[in-house]
């Protein structure tokens, strides 16, 4: 299996599932429950447990949670090449997960703030020919450098590229994003962050992203994912399943892809296995598998 490098945060999640609206300023009953998550290391365990060799580049605190993470991350068969920082926490991020199972965040990257460009090393490529990074990376100013070196090394050593925007929330400035990641393979946006960038909806409009990128691939949750390239645009149906927590749905679509796109696969088949395992991580609680 081709080994994938995948750069972005590693942290905890506290998942709080509720049926009723939360009150202000009052009580709710909830069912909590206490994962590892970051969109780093969601994608990196999805990858590995298709079988793909991984390496996820991040940087933790130096503190009982960011060693819990790396243990449970390298028991799982994640090569972990982590920049430990004595100054700042692990990420943590609250996630509040409604009765329909969409979920909010409240979001502290913590050490991954201070993600910088001398934490991607030639030896966390060493042995892969795919690098695929986390928007959260680049759409932080503070990380944003890192995420660029973490690309430009990527690119000189030959290995191709993928990018997930992660936060439509957080693109303020699309032309600046789309030089960002200018020359990656493929970008892999929800349908919230297409319209950020293109001000549409429809997969169709990805194609004025073409001039930056390879390839799109749109995942748009019960409309199913679309790819779009040079050729035009082919579009698969989701995977009918019961939506348990939304957390990570993304990441797990982008391990699917990947795998099955690096094998050489058709669009179609790169396209399903990105929904089958999308499926999967929406019928659990926890972004993780």
């Amino acid at each position: 299996m081709t080994g994938i490098v995948v750069v972005g945060d590693a942290g905890l999640d506290v998942v709080a599932r509720h049926d009723q609206p939360l009150p202000h300023g009052g009580d709710a009953r909830a069912a909590i429950r206490f994962t590892g998550g970051g969109a780093g290391a969601n994608t990196a365990l999805w990858l590995r447990s298709l079988g793909a060799e991984t390496t996820l580049v991040a940087r933790i605190g130096d503190d009982s949670g960011g060693r819990l993470i790396k243990a449970e991350l390298e028991a799982a068969g994640v090569r972990c090449a982590f920049a430990t920082d004595p100054e700042a926490p692990t990420c943590c991020v609250v996630v509040l997960v409604d009765g329909e199972g969409q979920r909010s965040m409240l979001a502290d990257r913590g050490a991954n703030k201070r993600f910088a460009p001398e934490d991607v090393t030639p030896e966390s490529l060493t042995g892969s020919t795919h690098l695929h990074l986390s928007g959260y990376v680049l759409l932080d100013p503070s990380s944003r450098p890192a995420g660029l070196a973490a690309l430009a090394a990527a690119k000189k050593a030959g290995l191709t590229t993928s990018v997930d925007p992660q936060a439509a929330a957080h693109i303020h400035d699309p032309a600046a994003f789309l030089d960002d990641v200018r020359g990656t393979d493929l970008l892999m946006p929800n349908t919230e962050e297409l319209v950020a960038l293109t001000g549409s909806a429809d997969p169709s409009s990805a194609t004025e992203l073409l001039a930056a990128v390879g390839a799109v691939v749109v995942t748009a949750g019960l409309d199913g994912a679309s790819w779009i390239d040079a050729t035009g645009v082919a579009s698969v149906p989701a995977v009918e399943t019961t939506c348990v927590d939304s957390t990570g749905a993304g990441d797990a679509f982008d391990a699917g892809v990947l795998t099955t796109w690096l094998a050489g696969k058709s669009t179609v088949d790169v396209l399903r296995a990105g929904t089958r395992l999308g499926a999967l991580a929406v019928s659990r609680i926890g972004p993780q598998p």
